[in-house]
């Protein structure tokens, strides 16, 4: 976010959504930008990163999972594109007073009994 990447963490602890949004706050807090963190913006910020991840795969056709064809630096492009449109959607998320986790725990419920089972044998998600 913000233009600059971060290097990469060398640490590979767990992390909760709710300390992701803190510390990404605080990021733009430190520098001045709240007053640009409407939600409008970080709107139209999101979907130009969704833009930035849409020109990686534009012209690569389909490709398998895990990205067996790419190289390292192709696959932390995408990574940092990821990360821009997932930090904005949730920063997006905390100006507007949302838990982004709580409310896609809940979709994915809502998602289940929307699309139900057509198979007996397929596991139920439990709340």
């Amino acid at each position: 976010m913000g233009g600059r990447k971060m290097e990469k963490a060398e640490n590979k602890e767990e992390v909760s959504l709710r300390e992701l949004s803190e510390r990404v706050a605080e990021f733009g807090r430190v520098r001045g930008w709240d007053k640009y963190h409407t939600p409008r913006n970080l709107l139209l910020a999101l979907v130009g990163e969704v833009g930035e991840v849409s020109e990686i795969f534009q012209w690569k056709g389909e490709v398998g999972k895990g990205l067996p064809d790419w190289s390292a630096a192709d696959k932390e492009h995408l990574e940092d594109e990821l990360s821009d449109v997932f930090l904005y959607l949730l920063r997006l998320a905390d100006v507007c007073g949302l838990d982004l986790a709580q409310a896609a725990l809940s979709k994915i419920l809502k998602n289940a009994s929307k699309y139900p089972l057509n198979n007996p044998h397929q596991q139920q998600i439990q709340p």
